[in-house]
């Protein structure tokens, strides 16, 4: 059976009260009935020792690492730091990094095997713009950002991947995919993934939706048989809007 998982990102909000109140919010309203989902918080790089310290109940991770083991390298955090405060993921290949800091294909292979050599599981980020749909890319775009990122790892550290589909059109836009859309290129990955590992890593690979998932939606998009959870932002930065999208399953 495939984890079901739900990973709120919260990108460059929640200074570390915030952060602690927010948390220690949703432990007190998060029901019994999540318990079979996993919880990760993509946080700030400040919060992650102090909510990795606050409950079992929650995996933290970060939101980036830096391609380099160390060294002389200003602003940057390595994967070995990320490790040492607790974290247990790190978000790699978001489209804010690829549109914003010109993060591709190629660095991103350097990320993921620093995370996966510091024992740190790695949420994968993939996905189109809207005019690589509008011209009919969209899954050689996805195909591309998965096998030259990822297709050199064996099936042992595919194992510690978890892949998040974004598709970029959908991302603080207000547009959602259709339940049908998602489904559609979930089922895509899973198969390419299946056409290069074999059967049984496709068949447990997690896959999780990260295009404007909310309370309203969560349910629907969940119910399709390749979505395994997702990958929230705004909504994970409210307890009540983020314990009805983990209790959505």
């Amino acid at each position: 059976m495939r984890k079901k998982i739900i990973a709120g990102n919260w990108k460059m909000n929640k200074n570390l009260n915030e952060g602690a109140d927010l948390v220690n919010e949703l432990l007190e309203i998060i029901t019994s009935s999540s318990m079979d989902v996993e919880v990760i918080l993509g946080v700030p790089f400040t919060h992650l020792y102090m909510l990795a310290s606050i409950s079992d109940k929650f995996s933290v991770s970060a939101q980036n690492c830096s391609s380099q083991v160390s060294g002389a390298f200003t602003g940057e955090i390595s994967a070995n730091m990320i490790q040492s405060t607790g974290a247990k993921y790190v978000i790699l290949g978001h489209s804010e990094r690829r549109a914003y800091h010109q993060e591709n294909n190629a660095n991103l292979v350097k990320k993921v095997d620093l995370c996966l050599s510091h024992n740190l599981k790695v949420i994968y980020c993939c996905g189109e713009l809207l005019s690589e749909r509008n011209s009919g890319n969209h899954f050689e775009t996805v195909k591309s950002q998965i096998e030259e990122a990822l297709f050199h790892l064996n099936p042992e550290q595919i194992s510690n991947i978890v892949i998040a589909y974004e598709p970029v059109w959908a991302i603080g836009t207000g547009v959602t995919a259709s339940s049908d859309q998602a489904q559609e290129m979930h089922a895509y990955i899973r198969s390419i993934f299946k056409d290069k590992y074999g059967l049984n890593i496709g068949k447990y690979l997690s896959i999780l939706y990260g295009g404007s998932c909310n309370p309203s939606n969560a349910h629907e998009i969940f119910s399709k048989e390749d979505v395994d959870g997702g990958l929230i932002g705004g909504a994970s930065l409210n307890a009540n809007d983020f314990s009805q999208i983990i209790n959505a399953f």
